[in-house]
């Protein structure tokens, strides 16, 4: 059986592009213009994955509210926040609010399926054990690359898809130093300097607010970033 999709999008023509991307990937896709469309039919059958909007026809922050309505309905969906507003704030609130991704609508249509892709294979992971080899552990760090789960100390830090293979490209041979292009490579993406920066900036805020005293991801001036243990 396919997989469905849920798109929740108050563009027709936004809406169509993602649907049309999805169907030629082997998904099945329905797709809802507002919150109440998309929990009227939610509440009948859950999707497999949902991408939201934010903002939702009269409801600026209609997403926000539909993702705290279907994580009352299921703790494990995959959620995928794809929005205009390229806001830390907002990126920060979905992740918060149990969004696996918050990407922005200006990426490309293969970056976005590859991206769905890669929640599917963890939730395929998460029905299985984890074998121990594939668990890498730095100190008080433990990345499971099939979960896609980061832990500092105990506690899980919630890192975006990109956040969590920047982290492991560095966790994973620490005391060496990875460029930006490294990253980029390693998380799949094309981006310039400056959004390699923000992305390590926003990293080290989520270690440092468990561990005020996190320092373990530094800044090699001219040359990228490595973590020491």
């Amino acid at each position: 059986m396919k997989r469905l999709i849920a798109i929740v999008e108050d563009e027709a023509a936004i809406r169509d592009n993602y649907a049309a991307a999805f169907t030629r990937e082997g998904y099945s896709v329905r797709c809802y213009a507002n919150r109440a469309q998309a929990m009227a039919a939610f509440r009948t059958r859950l999707p497999d994955l949902a991408v939201i909007d934010i903002s939702l026809e009269e409801e600026p922050e209609g997403g926000f509210e539909l993702c705290r309505e279907l994580r009352a309905l299921s703790a494990e969906l995959p959620i995928i926040f794809l929005t205009a507003r390229d806001s830390e704030l907002d990126a920060v609130s979905g992740l918060r609010l149990g969004a696996d991704d918050f990407l922005t609508k200006d990426l490309s249509l293969a970056h976005l399926t590859a991206r769905v892709n890669a929640l599917f294979r963890r939730v395929d992971a998460l029905r299985r054990p984890a074998a121990a080899s594939e668990i890498t552990h730095r100190g008080a760090l433990t990345l499971d690359p099939e979960r896609m789960q980061a832990q500092w100390d105990g506690n899980i830090v919630l890192l975006s898809l990109t956040e969590f293979w920047i982290v492991h490209a560095l966790a994973r041979h620490p005391g060496h130093v990875r460029s930006r292009q490294q990253l980029m490579d390693a998380a799949n993406v094309v981006l310039d300097d400056n959004t390699i920066t923000s992305h390590v900036k926003r990293i080290r805020r989520k270690f440092q607010g468990i561990d005020a005293k996190f320092d373990c991801l530094q800044t090699v001036y001219g040359m990228g970033y490595r973590w020491v243990e």
